[in-house]
């Protein structure tokens, strides 16, 4: 697809378009060519093909490195909103071949509720299809506001220009520690009288990790990790083998019928995380993921 001349009298491509604000996106060829499934070799001409028809460099290119430079940042926003404005224009289309057709794209921080969640749904919307990213969220902010992403599940408020959320789930975030542990016992703690464990914790950058370090800051210490990982699943096994203690909120205990690790009470300071669904209130949101949204709240609602 051509998308019009240019003062030149060329026209520039909608893949050349697309494949331009990966590269600009990401800044490295290299993960460019494999979040778009294309060969490098061919990714690097067609960026070059874009710069001829334009008949500017939109990238310094120091060495073996990419840079956006300040021409292709001002065209990055020009392609940002116009790939924005034909993909409002295919949900609409979409729209117009009803619900069951629909697509929805859905961010999560976590993807524990998203399982049942989308099983439920797809009970009554079997012909539905949906992509599922997990990321951070300020990743899912970005998602949001380049049009990425339809629906984002967070435990951090995302807040930005045109983003509505709402919170439909509140959890309490339970201390995890192995069976032989000195407070395996005691079914309920506070905070402080862990403060010289050895904690395992997600990176920094996850919302849990961010959230769970204020409790420690309120409890009056700051937690001594030994072990950080980008694998939440990756938690419970790590305190089984009695390498330190962790946060882990109540869905970690979802359908999970083993011994350890315990999960023990905190009294205080109250450890509890806010699940919200987020949204752009100033862009076109397809049938299928306005259903989604709504059956997403009342379904959260009616949980115990």
């Amino acid at each position: 697809m051509r998308v019009g001349p240019n003062r030149q009298g060329t026209a520039v491509d909608l893949l050349q378009l697309q494949y331009f604000q990966t590269v600009a996106r990401l800044e490295h060829m290299t993960r460019a060519a494999v979040e778009l499934g294309v060969a490098q070799p061919s990714l690097s001409r067609t960026i070059a093909g874009l710069e001829r028809e334009l008949g500017v460099p939109l990238f310094d290119r120091p060495g073996r490195q990419i840079r956006l430079n300040e021409i292709g940042r001002a065209f990055l926003g020009c392609v940002d909103r116009a790939l924005a404005q034909l993909e409002e224009g295919r949900q609409e289309v979409a729209d117009l071949a009803g619900l069951e057709r629909g697509q929805v794209a859905l961010a999560a921080t976590t993807l524990r509720w998203v399982p049942e969640l989308l099983s439920a749904f797809r009970s009554e919307h079997p012909h539905v299809r949906f992509r599922l990213i997990q990321a951070e969220t300020a990743a899912m902010r970005q998602q949001l506001e380049r049009g990425e992403t339809d629906l984002c599940l967070s435990a951090l408020p995302i807040e930005g220009p045109g983003i509505q959320s709402v919170p439909v789930l509140t959890e309490e975030i339970f201390l995890a520690v192995p069976s032989t542990h000195r407070l395996a016992a005691r079914g309920s703690i506070h905070l402080d009288e862990v403060a010289d464990e050895p904690f395992i914790s997600l990176k920094p950058g996850y919302d849990v990790r961010d959230l769970t370090d204020q409790f420690c800051r309120q409890a009056g210490f700051s937690p001594r990790a030994v072990c950080e990982v980008d694998e939440p699943t990756a938690i419970r096994a790590l305190v089984r083998a009695g390498l330190g203690v962790a946060f882990l909120p109540a869905a970690s205990w979802r359908f999970v019928d083993e011994p350890e690790p315990v999960p023990l009470h905190i009294a205080a300071p109250a450890c509890q995380r806010t699940l919200g669904l987020a949204w752009r209130e100033d862009r076109h949101l397809s049938a299928a993921a306005r259903q989604l949204r709504q059956f997403a709240i009342e379904y959260f609602a009616r949980l115990p």
